[in-house]
């Protein structure tokens, strides 16, 4: 079992937070392990999650869990090493359910990854 890459150093950026209420929806809710609470996104095209590492990480597999109803329909992994630019991994396409997946396995080693682009 792998284990997770995500630590007190990783930088997150989210492209948007519903109604800016970032105490009740902010980006610090997607790593909590709190099955009450998540980040939520305003409504529209090209939501997205951006992670940085503190160092180069070696990335396998990618776990995601929407909240039924609201899924993306088409996401996309995108990776660069630190200052370059991004470009795409791979698409995936995630079940519209609450269940956590595993979208797919790879083997990259990148300092940057986006591994949320989501449009519906």
């Amino acid at each position: 079992m792998a284990s997770s890459l995500i630590c007190s150093k990783t930088q997150s950026r989210v492209s948007s937070v519903l109604n800016r209420d970032v105490k009740q929806f902010g980006k610090k809710y997607m790593f909590d392990s709190n099955e009450e609470t998540c980040w939520n996104s305003d409504q529209g095209d090209s939501q997205w999650v951006t992670l940085e590492f503190p160092q180069p990480v070696r990335v396998s597999e990618l776990k995601v869990q929407f909240q039924g109803g609201f899924s993306g329909k088409t996401c996309r992994l995108e990776g660069s090493p630190k200052d370059g630019d991004l470009a795409k991994i791979t698409h995936f396409y995630p079940e519209d359910n609450s269940s956590l997946q595993i979208s797919f396995n790879v083997l990259l080693n990148v300092s940057k990854i986006i591994p949320v682009q989501i449009s519906w």
